[in-house]
């Protein structure tokens, strides 16, 4: 059986006719195997000119780096008999920290020979071999020492015919657990306040005979991981390394080393380490103890490892921190950033070294969990957070909940230890945006599914953001685009209720609410109740009219919020809604669409039929014609009208309305996992407050396995469109994170437009059978595609406000969701 790390540079080592290529295609994926021989060819077309191995070789290391950098398996296919050649291969794996491993193929001579002879492309003499195996004999010996971690070396044909490859995951890849965990800052030997933390944790403490705690256990089964520097400074190291070391031999606990526990390791095994920065206070105490359990500390140390990415890659656990290049990866480079940290070379005014902040440019996806440097307050940086409070100093001891990221601390019963230089707040970063954040082609994992955003696509929403739309810190959601329902085969119909109670019956939703669809302008809206960064913006990110007539707009609806602030328990409020009538935000779009064609179908047609009329008065047929031309007038009449309906004055503020209908998120919280019925209450609040200002939302709820109750619901439809009214929009009744039974989000809600409203967008004409036959033929699925995608990256968006993520991580999603919009779709659909 030959283990290898899956992830690692696997280097294949044997002389001409070893069977190295028959051995990769065996036991690897053709796409994991370089094979020098074909680098050859792609350079010079023959895969025997040598003259050319140089440059195969440069280009064959430089796909090595780049799939090792992307986290996958590579395999070497060369003879790698020369120490400088193989030295090549070592360092492109330590330059993407993996492991680099040898796998030697060891056959007798005369065999090689006889299968090299068999190979008519290859032409060398048999004094080749012979130094080949002769480099063989040399190598063998010498691959431990050149750095590769595994060497595997079989011999003879037999071996080779019988291996096995297993793949073994790294200590530190423990994606498979997924908590949940309850993360410790440094403890420093503050072992009371280590109890009391645990215990208000909820973790019952064991005790051995002499009362003193050696386990932990959570009921809920809980796992506690310690960022290490357990040691130094406090006035207990032994008692927190027999607790510590008791929870991690139950399984009860994870921990990662330390600085601190590396220095006293060093000191426990002999070593020259300087005695300072707590080692003495340790050392003393360690005196006390008996060999035995000092014996144990040094091994508990010794199996430290540097970090842990855990619960499916969503959070990395170092004691320094760790940037992205370098999770999941193991190296001596690795190694010592998760220990240490970066420094720039400098010293402050203390003698302690300047660390690089490396959280402020951290862009990864997983959440990382640190110490190392004491803070009094933990914050998140880029989804980082520093849990070292400073305990030992006087400070606290706190825990970070995982998956909740609820933080619980512990005051420190009194300061232990002096710091060297007073502690500084992790102020936050420059919320500046990097424009390598959303330009080029870019693949986006937001948590209820994945996105490719081409670069083009993320052109053209560079172009809206830059020049039009509000200030990124303030724009935090945008409106997904909504799908239509199915096209329904009703005699006169395009879209029917009863097609968009089948589009949600079919998805598993057994309860929907039918809401009005008020015909307006999508408008998002922002206030709190200091008025600082309120704001309403359309549906592409714009501020909606200007400051002359959204700030009094924004103070009506702060004073009708007031109630819902105290409410709710939050400061401000994050608000969708429609905003009314459409002319008040449309009416160029009106007059120059809609008005001129009809108008120009007004004025033409009845001149027309009175032509026809007069030239049927001298007693020509022309009832065929004038049938035609009244048909256009009625439907050019159908058509104004519809249109017209959505027309009405304003002045200013007066005239104008919202419709709001879902109250998002507020302070540190997302409202998307409430029901409809929570959110039109709300809303159903704002117009009893103000309702010369806000418009209600009228509804049904249909539960969809009650014929007469979707009857009354189409009944309802029938009569609302009848008199000018857009049409509804069919939701599910549990709000919007609705899934289907594979948990797989749905769609939050599929319009239905009544049949006069759609010759607004398709035209006086589209009624007729033939237009109608033609339409039906529609493909909606790159629409329900596109709306689903930007239903589930504002969804990751309100989650990412609600956990207080960086500017940057809620603007990728915000800006794809407006790169989005620019997909060729219909957007008649």
């Amino acid at each position: 059986m030959i283990d290898i790390p899956e992830l690692s540079l696997v280097a294949l080592v044997g002389i001409s006719g070893s069977g190295k290529s028959t051995f990769a295609r065996t036991h690897f994926k053709s796409t994991q195997v370089l094979s020098s021989d074909f680098f050859r060819g792609l350079i010079a077309d023959d895969e025997n000119d040598l003259s050319a191995s140089a440059d195969a070789f440069d280009t064959l290391h430089y796909i090595a780096g780049k799939r090792l950098a992307a986290g996958r398996l590579t395999v070497v296919d060369a003879t790698n008999l020369q120490q400088h050649g193989r030295a090549e291969l070592v360092r492109v794996a330590r330059e993407h920290d993996v492991l680099p491993v040898a796998i030697v193929l060891d056959v007798p001579e005369p065999l090689a020979w006889e299968r090299t002879q068999a190979r008519p492309d290859r032409d060398f003499g048999r004094p080749v071999l012979t130094r080949m195996s002769r480099d063989l004999r040399r190598s063998i010996g010498s691959l431990a020492r050149e750095g590769f971690r595994k060497v595997h070396v079989l011999r003879g044909v037999e071996a080779i015919a019988a291996a096995e490859i297993r793949y073994e995951k790294l200590f530190n890849d423990r994606r498979d657990l997924t908590g949940p965990f309850d993360i410790i800052g440094d403890v420093h030997g503050c072992r009371a306040e280590l109890e009391i933390l645990l215990e208000r944790l909820g973790y019952a403490l064991v005790r051995d005979p002499d009362r003193r705690p050696i386990d932990a256990v959570h009921p809920d089964g809980r796992t506690a991981i310690f960022v290490g520097d357990l040691v130094d400074r406090g006035p207990d190291s032994p008692g927190v390394l027999r607790l510590v070391m008791g929870m991690v031999e139950a399984g009860h606990a994870m921990c990662v080393s330390g600085n601190h526990e590396q220095k006293l390791a060093r000191k426990l095994n002999g070593r020259n380490v300087q005695l300072t920065h707590g080692l003495p206070e340790t050392l003393a105490q360690l005196d006390l103890e008996t060999p035995a359990f000092t014996e144990s500390v040094k091994t508990f140390i010794e199996g430290l490892i540097s970090h842990y990415v855990l619960d499916e890659g969503r959070l990395v656990v170092a004691h320094a921190g760790l940037k992205e290049a370098y999770h999941g990866r193991a190296s001596g480079r690795v190694r010592s950033f998760a220990l240490y940290g970066e420094t720039t070379g400098e010293t402050d005014e203390y003698g302690l070294p300047v660390r690089y902040p490396w959280a402020r440019d951290y862009r990864g996806s997983a959440a990382v969990v640190y110490g190392h440097v004491p803070t009094p307050k933990p914050e998140w940086i880029n989804n980082t957070i520093c849990l070292d409070t400073a305990c030992v100093f006087g400070g606290s001891l706190t825990a970070l909940r995982w998956p909740s990221r609820e933080l619980v601390a512990v005051p420190a019963a009194q300061e232990y230890y002096a710091p060297v230089r007073p502690l500084i707040t992790n102020t936050r970063p420059d919320v500046g945006l990097d424009i390598t954040d959303v330009t080029g082609r870019r693949h986006l994992d937001y948590g209820y599914g994945k996105a490719l955003i081409p670069a083009e696509n993320s052109a053209a929403a560079l172009e809206v953001m830059s020049r039009f739309a509000l200030d990124p810190a303030t724009l935090v959601w945008l409106p997904p685009t909504m799908a239509p329902c199915s096209t329904s085969t009703l005699d006169g119909y395009l879209e029917h209720p009863a097609t968009a109670f089948d589009d949600l019956r079919s998805a598993g939703v057994p309860r929907v609410v039918c809401e009005e669809k008020h015909m307006g302008s999508r408008a998002v809206v922002r206030v709190s109740r200091s008025g600082e960064g309120d704001a309403v913006w359309t549906r592409t990110g714009r501020p909606f009219f200007g400051p002359e007539l959204d700030e009094p707009l924004l103070a009506r609806v702060r004073a009708a919020c007031t109630g819902l602030f105290d409410e709710l328990s939050t400061d401000w409020l994050l608000i969708d809604s429609e905003l009314l009538p459409w002319s008040a935000k449309a009416a160029g779009l009106i007059r120059d669409r809609y008005a001129g064609v009809g108008a120009a179908g007004r004025a033409a047609l009845p001149a027309a039929l009175g032509v026809v009329d007069q030239v049927a008065a001298r007693g020509l047929d022309v009832t065929a014609l004038r049938d035609r031309l009244a048909l256009r007038s009625a439907e050019i009449d159908g058509y104004s009208a519809a249109y017209r309906s959505y027309v009405k004055p304003t002045d200013g503020l007066d005239g104008i309305t919202l419709a709001p209908f879902a109250v998002l998120a507020g302070a540190g919280v997302s409202y998307a996992d409430r029901d409809h019925g929570w959110h039109l209450a709300l809303a159903d609040r704002l117009v009893e407050t103000d309702p010369s200002l806000f418009t209600p939302t009228r509804r049904m709820i249909v539960d969809l396995d009650d014929p007469a109750s979707e009857a009354a619901a189409t009944e309802w439809w029938l009569e609302l469109t009848a008199t000018g009214g857009e049409g509804m929009v069919v939701k599910p009744w549990s709000g919007l994170k609705a899934t289907d039974a594979k948990g797989r989000l749905i769609q939050p809600g599929v319009k239905c437009r009544g049949r006069e409203y759609l010759r607004i967008i398709y035209g006086p004409e589209y009624t007729r059978p033939e237009q109608l036959d033609r339409l039906r033929r529609r493909n909606l699925g790159r629409k329900r595609n596109m709306a689903l995608r930007e239903h589930g990256m504002g969804l990751a968006a309100l989650d990412r406000l609600a956990e207080g993520a960086p500017l940057w991580r809620l603007h990728e999603l915000v800006f794809a969701i407006l790169a989005t919009e620019s997909e060729p779709v219909d957007p008649r659909l």
